[in-house]
C-alpha cells in the first residue's frame, strides 16, 4: 500500500508540485473541500486529472483536516494505492429525505459481493436522514461488512453542499467505495465527550428526524429556554447543545442528535437523524476537556487494527458543533487521535453534519456530535 495526503490553499495552490504517479483501479483518491468548489472546481479538476483510472470519493466540509491542521476553503487529500485490494464505486440520488432509505438500499445492493470487508460512504449533508440513510445500508449489509463515513458539511450556514459525483462536486447524492479481499484493514472508533445536564425528557410527538414535542411541550419552545440569549443565533447555536438519546430508560446505548433546523410556525427542530416518539431525550453542553479526551478514545478504538503496519490512512470525521464548541482548541482533538495512532499514521478528515460508524461493533449507525475514525491498512 502507498500512501500520499496533500493540500490545496488559493494562495499557496497545491502543497505538492508533482503528484504521485500511482493511477490505477486500486487507486483510491479521498477529497475533503469547502462547499464553496460547487462555484469553481478547478483545482479538484486538477488533481483528477492525473488519476482517470482511480477511484475517488470526497465531500465538502465544516472545515479540512490535514495532519494535525484544520482549514476552511481549502482541500485536504489522500491518494492511497492498494496492493492486494480491490475497489468498487456506488452512488444514489437524494433529492429529498424521503429518499433517504432507498438510497442506502441502492449503495448496498450496487456494492454487494462475498468479498466485501469495508464502506466509506459520504452522503450530502442537508437532503438526507442519516438515520433512514443508515437504516437503508444495514438492511442489505453483512453485520460483519464495517460501514463507516459521514454527511457533508457547509460550515455553520446549513445552505448546500456536496458530494464528488462522476468527478464533480454535486449536491444531492449518497457516494459510497467499497473494498474487497482478505487483505485489507480496517478499524473504527466513536466517541463523544459531552456532558448531559437538566431531565430526561420523552418524546411525545416526532416524525421521523423532526421533533415536535418533549413531555406534550412544544419542542422549540422548550429547547429555547434552555438555550436563553443564545436562541437567536439558532439552528447554528443548537450545535451546541446536541440530544443525547435513549430508546427507553434501561438502555445503555445512548446516541447525540444535533440540530440542522428550525421551524417557528410548527415550534419544532429538525435533527440529522431520527427523533423516534417514545424516546427519551436530555441536553448535552460541552466539557472541552472530555470533547478532546473522546477524540484520543476513538483513535484508541482503531488501533489493533492499524499497528504493525508499515502504512496507515486515518479519516477522521468529526462534527462541526464540537469545532464550534473548541474554538481556537479545535486542532488539540486532531493532535490528540495521531497521538494514539501508530507512528506514521497520515491523517485526512472533516468537520461534518453526522457522522456513520459502529457504536461499538457490529452494524453502523448515525452519530452527531462525535469523533469518528476510520483506519485503513493492509496485511502484509
Amino acid at each position: 500500500m502507498e500512501l500520499h495526503t496533500l493540500g490545496y490553499d488559493r494562495k499557496k495552490l497545491w502543497s505538492v508540485k508533482n503528484r504521485p504517479r500511482i493511477d490505477s483501479p486500486r487507486t483510491l483518491v479521498l477529497l475533503f473541500g469547502s462547499s464553496s468548489f460547487l462555484d469553481s472546481a478547478d483545482p479538484i479538476e486538477e488533481l483528477l486529472n492525473g488519476y482517470r483510472e482511480s477511484i475517488v470519493i470526497g465531500c465538502s466540509t465544516a472545515g479540512e483536516i490535514l495532519g494535525t491542521q484544520i482549514s476552511d476553503e481549502s482541500v485536504s487529500a489522500a491518494i492511497v494505492r492498494f496492493d492486494h485490494t480491490d475497489l468498487r464505486m456506488a452512488s444514489a440520488p437524494v433529492q429529498s429525505v424521503e429518499d433517504s432509505f432507498a438510497a442506502g438500499q441502492h449503495i448496498a445492493q450496487q456494492l454487494g459481493d462475498s468479498r466485501l470487508k469495508g464502506i466509506l460512504v459520504l452522503s450530502d449533508g442537508l437532503n438526507v436522514n442519516g438515520s433512514e440513510l443508515v437504516r437503508g445500508l444495514n438492511s442489505q449489509v453483512h453485520s460483519s461488512v464495517v460501514v463507516t463515513g459521514g454527511l457533508a458539511g457547509d460550515g455553520d450556514r446549513f445552505r448546500r453542499t456536496w458530494v464528488v459525483q462522476d468527478r464533480r462536486p454535486q449536491s444531492g447524492f449518497v457516494t459510497a467505495v467499497g473494498f474487497y479481499g482478505d487483505r485489507i484493514r480496517i478499524g473504527h472508533g466513536s466517541k463523544g465527550g459531552w456532558d448531559r445536564f437538566g431531565p430526561e425528557r420523552r418524546v411525545t410527538k416526532s416524525r421521523g428526524n423532526i421533533l415536535f414535542e418533549l413531555d406534550g411541550r412544544p419542542a422549540l419552545q422548550l429547547y429555547k429556554e434552555y438555550l436563553g440569549e443564545r436562541a437567536d443565533g439558532l439552528p447554528a447555536t443548537g450545535l451546541l447543545f446536541p440530544l443525547a438519546l435513549r430508546s427507553n430508560q434501561a438502555d445503555s446505548k445512548s446516541l447525540v442528535r444535533t440540530i440542522l433546523a428550525v421551524d417557528e410556525g410548527e415550534q419544532s427542530l429538525t435533527f440529522a437523524g431520527d427523533v423516534p416518539e417514545g424516546a427519551f431525550a436530555q441536553l448535552m453542553k460541552a466539557n472541552f476537556d472530555r470533547l478532546v479526551q473522546g477524540a484520543s478514545e476513538a483513535a484508541s478504538s482503531t488501533t489493533l487494527s492499524a499497528a504493525g503496519d508499515s502504512s496507515a490512512l486515518a479519516i477522521a470525521i468529526s462534527c462541526v458543533g464540537r469545532r464550534l464548541v473548541l474554538g481556537e482548541r479545535t486542532e488539540e482533538e486532531t493532535e490528540a487521535t495521531l497521538d494514539v495512532l501508530p507512528k506514521g499514521t497520515q491523517q485526512v478528515g472533516f468537520y461534518s453534519y453526522g457522522e456513520i460508524s459502529p457504536y461499538t461493533a457490529g452494524t453502523c449507525d448515525l452519530h452527531n456530535q462525535t469523533m469518528t475514525l476510520t483506519t485503513l491498512s493492509e496485511a502484509a
